[in-house]
């Protein structure tokens, strides 16, 4: 729902354009950097209880995003937010995949999970386009009253039994040095652009990130009990999936935060003609997610998401056709339905081959890996695109940094096409893949 309000609130709290876009990192970084802790909380402590706590933080600090007069504060709410999300992300993922059975029931419940989640996305932008035209301040007050909704209806529906959890700790050094990273990361490619790229500032916050992430590494290999056992990564198919989602939502959230810019501050549109822009996307993968699953079962994962991932690419090059008199009907529709293509196929496929073969003690660790690649993805590649908007050193926006800014989703998505292309060719990836949706059809 944030996405549409930017530039009321970037014009109501003064915010530059490299500041606007920490609205929505502050929330991808609180959210992307806690999320493997996220998912190893929810298998030691039990999904359940991790769940209703981390959504209960999650409804105080959407009130509190909703009344500050400070966009400091307004960021730091949001970060607060994002890391309550951190936490009920990946134990509402690991509840799925441990109460549905791996195959085609799975993939049907996960199909359904996508669908709402497109749902609430199509008419988060709607409802976002009509409250911002009421108020800005209502598109984050909005997600109080669905949490509560949602907390209460966690209470009578998820059952209060045992479950299995995983044994060991929490690996605090593994949780703080890769949130640091990832959050120096993204302040170092903010800044680049004002300080230079070749300054002292720069190279010596790159250092840091690789020595951060240096000791990550290290750590995990020693660790008795690690934040993420590096094991897992061994198997090709999950971390295939892992880069498609972090390729996946990375480009999008970049994508969206230009068109927003263009849509609203170039071409002067209201919030609402911008919030029915996006609409046919999400309707699109709100329709549809739900036969997913059986796509998924007759045709493979590897094949929806190399599809997925061609239709990503295409929605991006349409829009790089970017003028002051946009064609409904020759740019933004057909970009929209791409990209709405792109999602219907790829994100529960890629949800469904990050949880294969994954044991049921470690699914929450499995679900946090996959949600960190998407959410880290997402604030890296906006962070990047932010650069690219005001390199020219001031805040005027112009077509050429418009399309330039697209032209770094586009080259994303091209990317993520040729490495799930390597899946397909690879029998090894086909083999797991037979056993992910076949196998299961003789249990």
């Amino acid at each position: 729902m944030v996405g549409v309000a930017l530039p009321a609130i970037q014009h109501d709290l003064g915010l530059s354009t490299s500041s606007l876009q920490w609205v929505v990192s502050g929330y991808v970084l609180g959210y992307g950097g806690l999320l493997l802790l996220g998912g190893r909380t929810a298998d030691l402590l039990g999904r359940r209880r991790v769940f209703l706590v981390a959504l209960g933080v999650f409804a105080v600090a959407s009130l509190l995003g909703g009344v500050v007069d400070d966009g400091g504060l307004l960021i730091a709410a949001r970060f607060v937010k994002g890391v309550a999300a951190a936490f009920t992300a990946p134990a509402a993922l690991s509840i799925i995949t441990t109460t549905f059975p791996e195959g085609p029931e799975r993939n049907r419940a996960l199909s359904i999970f996508t669908a709402c989640g497109a749902s609430g996305y199509s008419l988060g932008l709607v409802l976002s386009g009509l409250l911002t035209e009421i108020g800005w301040r209502w598109t984050l007050l909005m997600p109080v009253p669905v949490a509560i909704i949602a907390l209460v209806a966690a209470l009578k529906v998820l059952p209060k039994g045992r479950e299995e959890r995983a044994e060991g700790g929490h690996d605090l050094i593994g949780a703080v040095t890769i949130s640091a990273s990832m959050l120096l990361l993204v302040f170092t490619v903010v800044q680049a652009p004002e300080v230079g790229w070749a300054s002292v500032q720069t190279i010596g916050s790159l250092v840091g990130v690789a020595v951060l992430l240096g000791v990550f590494v290290f750590a995990e290999l020693r660790m008795r009990h690690p934040l993420v056992r590096l094991g897992i990564l061994r198997s090709g198919h999950i971390v295939r999936a892992n880069l498609g989602l972090l390729i996946l939502m990375g480009s999008y959230v970049a994508f969206q935060f230009v068109a927003m810019q263009y849509f609203q501050n170039l071409l002067g549109w209201s919030a609402l003609g911008t919030a029915m822009a996006f609409l046919p996307a999400g309707l699109l993968v709100a329709l549809t997610s739900t036969k997913m699953g059986d796509f998924a079962d007759r045709f493979g994962t590897g094949k929806l998401i190399v599809i997925g991932a061609a239709a990503l690419a295409g929605g991006y090059a349409i829009f790089l056709g970017i003028d002051r008199t946009p064609s409904l009907g020759g740019m933004v529709i057909p970009g929209m339905v791409l990209l709405g293509i792109a999602f219907a196929l790829s994100f529960p496929s890629l949800n469904i081959q990050a949880t294969s073969g994954v044991h049921d003690d470690e699914q929450g660790l499995a679900s946090g890996l996959l949600n960190t690649s998407g959410q880290v993805g997402g604030a890296i590649v906006l962070a990047a695109v932010t650069a690219v908007l005001t390199s020219g050193g001031g805040e005027t926006l112009s077509i050429g940094s418009l399309r330039a800014a697209i032209v770094v989703s586009l080259v994303l998505a091209l990317a993520g096409l040729a490495i799930s292309a390597t899946g397909l060719r690879s029998r090894k990836a086909a083999a797991v893949e037979q056993d992910d949706v076949k196998a299961y059809e003789t249990v």
